[in-house]
């Protein structure tokens, strides 16, 4: 199924349906995640209430969503599969939203670190978005976490 899944997210003529969205989110979410070495348990809360609200995704279905992206991103040796999925498939403007709901990942433990940046600065470009955009979305993000505090 994730031979498939990746299979069609590298072909060249990729036409992906809303599930294959929800698991190309999914997976580069959990992949931001992992980076640090450390997935907790409210990473992954975190991860359950982007797919909630990006997609409207079923509270009772997203944790077994979850679990199928966190088995797709385990299997998947690069990250481009997932950001050339989401940008042939997510309008320009709506990529922010993806970036700010990275930045929300990263910065759901208080603490960033060097690996975690360095993707970021990955898959802003890869989704269309500048260096700057990004970290302009990140103070955001962290004035908004901030405020929660």
């Amino acid at each position: 199924m994730f031979a498939d899944l990746i299979r069609r997210l590298t072909a060249p003529a990729s036409s992906l349906d809303t599930l294959d969205t929800k698991l190309a989110l999914g997976a580069l979410l959990v992949r931001v995640a992992r980076t640090d070495g450390h997935y907790d348990p409210e990473e992954k809360a975190l991860i359950d209430q982007v797919l909630v609200e990006e997609f409207g995704v079923d509270a009772t279905a997203v944790s077994a969503l979850r679990s199928e992206c966190e088995t797709l991103e385990a299997e998947a040796p690069d990250t481009v599969r997932f950001t050339k999925a989401l940008k042939e498939n997510v309008a320009y403007e709506e990529r922010a939203g993806l970036i700010k709901a990275m930045w929300r990942i990263v910065l759901a433990d208080g603490s960033r670190d060097s690996g975690e940046d360095a993707l970021m600065r990955m898959i802003a470009p890869m989704l269309g978005l500048t260096d700057q955009e990004s970290h302009r979305l990140r103070l955001e993000v962290a004035q908004s976490v901030a405020s929660q505090r």
